[in-house]
């Protein structure tokens, strides 16, 4: 793995983790704003890349506007699966337990349409993160309580069994679509980038400027958490000069979230998109443990053996042991040399 790799997985995890620090200030705050902070980092994305990199629309893509927009169309799919999810008796570790499916999904995905083979060790290191993120997820979600929308129910007349079971099948089937399609979208993006050449700057660009017309539909939304956010308590920059505590907030959201998926889509270039699901994988584990540390939740049994599992698996995806193996051979090899010439 180059240095150019070693560095954007690096800013993934400070970039990612600490994104999900302003998000949690958010949601205690405005816990609607959802509309508004996507807006708001999709268009501070598409006003950077806009001038460094379209230079103010006099570069011309080196990859298809058609490419960009079936990728932004597989993305879109991908988040009204996974938030109206929510809406058929899925409970939240629930949702997070198939979103750590991701990367199983991605090998998947990887051998019916690359055609791949991987060593048995990545199938067993693959197993161990996902069972380990499970394990965690289930312990840490145990009491968090169905998020279903109760617009959907009668409250005068209870659901049957099979009324329950019925949109609990179609909640899956929505969070197992969602799943497939973002593995798709990374293999979808290997393709096009041995296809066209490596430019993460151009596609970070591209996708996230396609979607803003949409947010048209959004507006009543978005502008409602606006003036919430405007009329929210302020807080002293610098002596004399203040502003409202949730701009602060969205300001630190919009910035870690440029690191985090610009660090994102620079990966997509320098590796496998397994190895970037892998990444991006651990970094929501870490999230996670943060997230019980943040909240001092405790730190079971059960999550000391997932978190066992995740390193464990990690250090065998890496092949970190082999390269620790295959030195120390070399080492012994060069000492005899050595020996052999004195």
């Amino acid at each position: 793995m180059n240095s150019k790799a070693v560095l954007a997985i690096a800013l993934v995890f400070v970039g990612c983790c600490s994104n999900v620090v302003f998000l949690e200030f958010l949601v205690k705050t405005d816990p609607g704003a959802g509309n508004l902070i996507t807006f708001l980092q999709f268009l501070f994305i598409a006003l950077e890349g806009f001038i460094f990199t379209a230079k103010c629309g006099t570069e011309k893509p080196k990859i298809g506007i058609k490419d960009y927009s079936i990728l932004v169309a597989m993305f879109f799919i991908t988040s009204v699966c996974n938030n109206y999810a929510f809406d058929f008796n899925i409970p939240m570790p629930l949702h997070m337990i198939f979103r750590a499916g991701s990367l199983i999904a991605n090998m998947i995905m990887g051998i019916l349409i690359l055609k791949k083979r991987y060593d048995f060790s990545k199938y067993l290191s693959v197993c161990m993160i996902t069972a380990g993120i499970i394990l965690c997820t289930i312990v840490s979600g145990s009491n968090v309580k169905d998020t279903s929308n109760p617009d959907l129910k009668d409250a005068n007349q209870p659901e049957s069994e099979f009324s329950v079971f019925f949109w609990w099948s179609l909640g899956i089937t929505l969070l197992t679509v969602a799943l497939f399609i973002s593995a798709r979208m990374g293999i979808y993006q290997e393709v096009l980038y041995k296809r066209y050449g490596k430019y993460p700057s151009e596609a970070l660009f591209y996708t996230h400027l396609l979607p803003l017309p949409g947010f048209i539909l959004m507006y009543g939304n978005i502008w409602e958490h606006i003036v919430i956010s405007s009329n929210s308590a302020p807080v002293a920059i610098i002596p004399g000069l203040s502003i409202p505590i949730t701009w602060l907030y969205l300001l630190g959201n919009v910035l870690t979230q440029y690191l985090c998926i610009s660090s994102v889509y620079v990966l997509t270039t320098e590796c496998t998109s397994l190895t970037v699901t892998l990444v991006v994988t651990l970094r929501k584990f870490v999230s996670l443990l943060f997230s019980i540390v943040y909240f001092q939740n405790p730190f079971t049994t059960a999550h000391w053996i997932g978190t066992l599992l995740v390193f464990v698996g990690t250090i065998i995806f890496t092949e970190m042991m082999p390269s620790f193996k295959t030195k120390k051979s070399i080492d012994a090899a060069k000492e005899a040399k050595k020996q052999k010439s004195n």
